[in-house]
């Protein structure tokens, strides 16, 4: 059976996060959407029915597993109680970070 090639830093990958606390109503969105143009990443923020965020963001490999990062530390306003995440190839579906 053939291996997969490992991802290269450069290659470009998706991460779709789910962050759970008080992260809504204080800002999360926002520095969260700065953060990710600081890295030139591309996506969304988008506040969720249940009170959780949901964080779509693709660019090079190495930006996403920073604000992934981020996004896991104690940096974001609020308070992050979790961030379920997981990493899948990049769509090319967006052209800029944005708040919904």
């Amino acid at each position: 059976m053939a291996e997969k090639p490992a991802a290269h830093a450069t290659d470009n990958i998706r991460l779709t996060a789910r962050v759970t606390g008080a992260v809504q109503g204080v800002g999360f969105r926002y520095w969260t959407a700065r953060r990710a143009a600081e890295l030139e990443l591309t996506g969304t923020a988008t506040n969720q029915f249940d009170g959780s965020v949901e964080v779509i963001a693709e660019g090079p490999a190495v930006a996403v597993v920073e604000l992934q990062a981020w996004l896991n530390s104690s940096e974001p306003p609020g308070k992050v109680d979790d961030v379920a995440s997981f990493r899948s190839p990049a769509t090319g579906s967006f052209r800029d970070f944005r708040v919904v």
